[in-house]
This record gives C-alpha cells, structure tokens and sequence, in this order.
C-alpha cells in the first residue's frame, strides 16, 4: 500500500510541476494526458468536490447549502439533472421553482463554486425511475437505456432541450460547469449497447462542442468498467471507505491509462431502505480514505454531501436480489445533514482538505433554527371511496382487466405521474369486491384482501378465480390538496369526525401559527403506512412500523408564521385512536431500538 502511495504522490508532483503557456484572455478547461491532471486556464487543477441535489432541497435553502460547502473547502459541486423531474407529461418542460436548475447553477457560481454536471438521461440517485419519466414506458416494447429507435427519440429530443440550456453554463462560456457526464454506471446495466452510448457522444458533442470534457462514471468492476466505458468519454471510477483505494485507481487506469485519478463517488454515507438498519458510515474511516486519495493527487467527489428529501413520491428503488424500496429521507449520513446541518463528519473532512488546500476563512454557517411545535389533533375527513366527486372529477374507465397507469394514460392525457389510480372490481366471482389502490409504475399501495403487493403487470386472482370486469378512477389526489382541499371544502371540513376507520382514509387538522415559521421534524407515531401534506406541499411517506425512517423534515420555508398551516394525512391502511401528529425539533430517522 505504501509503495502504491508513493508512486501516485510521485505522479501528483508532476502534474503539480507542469505548465501550460495561457492564450491571453482565454478560459479552458481540459485534461493534461502527459502530466496525469486537469488543467484549468492552462495551470494544473484539482478538484475537491461534493454532491448535492437540487432537486432534493428546496429552493429557499439552497444557498445556504452551497456556502456551506464553499466554507468546507470544496471547489466544485456534484449535480444530477433528473429527466422525470422537467418533463413529466412529454414535451411539456418545467424549470421554474424549485426546478430552476439555471438559478441553483448561479448561485453555484456567485458562491465561487465549479460544476460536474451529471444530465443523464438515466441518473440513477435512487430516484423515482432512475430520473426516466414514466411516460416513456407507454410504448410497451420500448428498451431503456438503449439504442432502441423509440427511447433514442425521446432522449434525443430530451437533450436538444437541456443541453442547449446549460451550454452557457460551461467554463468556457464564463459559466462554471468544468466536465459533463454521460449517462450514468451504465457498465452496471444489462444491455451494454455501445451504439446507444455513441449516440449520447454524439448528442454531447453536437450541443456543448469538441472541447468540453466528457467523462463516464462506473463502478470498481472490470464488468462495469468495461461496458461503461467509451473512446472519447474519459473514465472514472466510483468506491467508498471499505475499498482498496490503490487496487481501485489501478483498475482505473487499466481503462484511462493517462490523466487524472478520477473517484467520482466516494461514499461518504450511505442510503436506507424501508426495512433496514439506518445507514451509517464512520467519519474516522471517511476521513483516512480521503486523506489517502488527495496524497495521491487524486480528483475526488464526496457523494453524498447533502443528501436531503425524497418529498412526494420521488424515492425511488433498488432491485439486486431483492426489490428493496427507499425510504423519504436522503440523509445518506452524509457531511451535511438532511435538514442541511453541519455534522461532526464536515468538520473532520474540513481538517483534511485543510492539509492540501487553503479553506475559506470565517465561520461555518450555522444550522436553521429548529422549532418543536408539539402535538397536532387531527379529524376523518372521509376514506377515498366517499371522496370520487373531489379526487376524481373525470368518469372512471370501465375495463374487462385492469389497465396499466401508462394505458390509463392514453386515455386521459391529463393525468400526471404524481397521480393514482383506485381499481374497483364490480362484479368479481361469488359476489365478491376488491378495491386497488395504484400508483404510477403499478405499484400497490393499498389493496383489500391482497397479500402480493408487488405490483399489476397482469390478470387479478380472487382465490382461483380471475376478477374481470373493472371500474378504474384517476385520483388527483396532489392537485386536489395543493388547491386548498379539504380545509377549503367548508361543507366537509365542518363536518369531520373523531373516530378513525380501515383502509385508505384521509385526515386533517391544522397548525395553529405562533409567530414562527422554523424547520421541524413531523412525527406520525403509532400512524401505520401513508403519505403527508403540509400547505399543499406533499413531505413524502411514512411507514414507521417498517422502518427505519420515523419523523418527516418540514422545511420551515413551507410554513406561515401568521396563517394556519394545514396539515392533511392520506393513510392507507388503519389510523392510531388519538389521531394525532407531534412536531419536533429533531429527526429521527432509526426505530426506537435501532431494528425495523
């Protein structure tokens, strides 16, 4: 180990020691082959770098996070831009709000923050569908990730959109994007089609010209490196705290063999599943690793460095041997908390860039200021059932077998991947009913009398009999809440009842305001499996009793200090006799007892 240490020191010397004469006035960002390094303007560079999703914090904090990692010592920021994110009904595009990527780009910039932009078109991030909009599937024989004709248009089309925006973001343009990724771990993907990576070079290449520098980013395999890597796309590689870290740079440069040492991952926590412990890795170890990586001249990017919020129904999944879904919070144990808080291990990681870098004088920015409201009583508003006038003003489609949520699509355009579905069989086998209620992707988040929750793909079963004969309702259930309902609905909020029912019911109250409007942590203790809305804003799920995840973070930007807030509960399957929510001041993201 030392010796491989001592030659990447020897070979980090070099870089550092090489010059390359400026043309007066000219920005440039490009890879020295000879001297092993990035040079920026003409003078060897290294970049010292975390990630953060925008789409993941909001758009009021993001600022405060930027400067947070600026006063670490980082040079540069870490972004993916999830496709499902900006265009989730197709061809229509959103980048206002907290889709804003142009804006969160600045205040990068204005922060004296370099960009390693990661645009996909698959992301991965444990993001609802990899950052694949849904949409695409409506072509049921479609190939993702591939030279498929059908996906090639839609990311083609998808592209020509988004790179042309950023483009005057690159460094050479005055903005601050130094490297651009092309798609993402696709060594880890079945399909390994060169073709369909040429087309994404091609695409890169079209839109941000000859001389922006393309890297490709895969795991510490020979399998991966190997299908994911490309002529003309510079390789990295990614590995946390429990790798080999001169094996993983060797392989590296088994598929790079000049140019930088490139970890673009370097796991600095990790992400939870519902089910599993809450994730965490030791600072001690983040630490050393990153101490041995920067003394061999190494490029390092800490995944993550914030990792925020899966809100709405963004969590995405992984599928090993297992399908294992994430839990809301994306709080990775990473540097900066979920709520955006400084943890012990920025501080310890702040020490060791010291050693190789100068870090901005000044204080840390502090936390945001938390605030523990206390417990909020909540009333029935009805189960969704009773609620069809108000969730779903469109006539339900009559089918003989379900429908897929992307053929219910085709029939109603107007339907948006936040949407769901709820399945009512009419006329089942011995007078028999079953009720369904379906997200998009076909995953069941309700069903009576069900005991696989996997998923419809294919014919109902009721015993040995199969169910036909279906009535199918579109539920706006998101659109409807952040309209004002039901505390905008006199009639039913006038008339809410205290006791509790089974099945998919809703709930609200509302936090009376007390003149302060602070971040806090929403505790649904004794609730079993849900969702919850505050102010119309959709915070996630909750599934205590699965766990790990306990408490929901509510972002104080969402809360009025002088306004009642509103707080409504969708929950699935049976609600606690006291129906009641408590806000705390902290999180809680692991059971009681440490298992799930």
């Amino acid at each position: 180990m030392a010796a491989g240490v001592l030659i990447f020191a020897a070979v980090a010397a070099s870089c550092l020691a090489a010059r390359e004469s400026l043309v007066s006035g000219e920005r440039s960002f490009t890879i020295d082959y000879k001297n092993n390094c990035f040079l920026k303007d003409g003078e060897p560079f290294r970049y010292i770098s975390g990630s953060i999703h925008y789409s993941r914090v909001p758009r009021f904090y993001w600022k405060d996070r930027l400067s947070k990692m600026y006063m670490t010592g980082l040079n540069a920021v870490q972004v993916y831009i999830p496709w499902n994110f900006h265009e989730g009904t197709q061809g229509v595009y959103n980048f206002t709000g907290d889709r804003d990527v142009e804006h969160f780009l600045d205040l990068a910039n204005q922060t004296g923050l370099l960009v390693i932009l990661r645009p996909g078109p698959y992301i991965c991030a444990e993001w609802e569908m990899g950052g694949l909009p849904a949409w695409l599937l409506q072509k049921p024989n479609i190939i993702l990730r591939s030279a498929d004709a059908d996906y090639i248009e839609a990311v083609s089309n998808w592209m020509a959109v988004l790179l042309t925006k950023v483009k005057p973001w690159l460094y050479v343009n005055g903005g601050n994007i130094i490297t651009v990724q092309v798609e993402n771990e696709y060594g880890s993907y079945f399909a390994c089609d060169y073709n369909y990576m040429r087309h994404l070079r091609a695409l890169s290449r079209f839109f941000l010209g000859e001389h922006t520098v393309l890297f490709t980013t895969d795991g510490n395999t020979d399998k991966e490196m190997t299908c994911g890597t490309l002529e003309g796309l510079y390789a990295t590689v990614d590995f946390g705290t429990t790798n080999n870290v001169t094996e993983a740079f060797e392989r590296q440069r088994r598929y790079e063999p000049h140019g930088p040492l490139v970890n673009s991952e370097f796991y600095t926590g990790w992400l939870d599943h519902w089910g599993d412990q809450h994730a965490v890795v030791d600072q001690r170890k983040v630490s050393l690793v990153l101490a041995e990586m920067l003394v061999m001249g190494a490029n390092v990017n800490m995944y993550m460095f914030e990792g925020g919020t899966n809100f709405g129904y963004w969590n995405g999944a992984d599928h090993d041997t297992r399908f294992r879904s994430v839990v809301t919070s994306y709080d990775y144990d990473a540097p900066l908390s979920e709520a955006g808080d400084p943890t012990e291990k920025l501080f310890a990681i702040r020490d060791v860039i010291k050693l190789f870098r100068d870090v901005p004088a000044g204080p840390m920015p502090p936390a945001t200021p938390k605030f523990a409201y206390g417990f909020v009583n909540l009333r029935k508003v009805g189960n969704i059932s009773s609620l069809l006038d108000v969730l779903s003003p469109l006539s339900p489609v009559e089918s003989e077998q379900p429908l897929t949520f992307e053929e219910m699509k085709q029939v109603y355009q107007g339907l948006l991947e936040r949407d769901m579905v709820l399945v009512l069989n009419i006329t089942g086998q011995q007078g028999d009913t079953v009720d369904i209620l379906v997200e998009n992707m076909g995953r069941v988040n309700f069903g009576s009398r069900m005991n696989d929750h996997k998923g419809i793909v294919s014919s109902l079963f009721l015993g040995k009999d199969v169910l036909t004969n279906w009535k199918i309702f579109p539920l706006n259930i998101d659109g409807a809440i952040s309209g004002g309902w039901p505390h905008s609905d006199s009639h039913s909020y006038n008339n809410l009842q205290k006791d509790p029912s089974a099945g998919p019911t809703f709930y609200s109250g509302t936090l009376q305001p007390n003149g302060v409007a602070r971040d806090t942590f929403l505790m649904p203790s004794k609730w079993t499996k849900g969702q919850v809305w505050i102010n119309g804003k959709n915070l996630g799920r909750y599934w205590p009793a699965r766990g790990p995840q306990q408490t929901l973070y509510v972002p104080g930007p969402l809360l009025s200090a002088n306004s009642p807030n509103n707080i409504t509960v969708l929950e699935l399957e049976s609600a606690p006799p006291h129906l009641m929510v408590l806000l705390m001041d902290r999180p809680q993201l692991s059971a009681p007892d440490g298992k799930s």
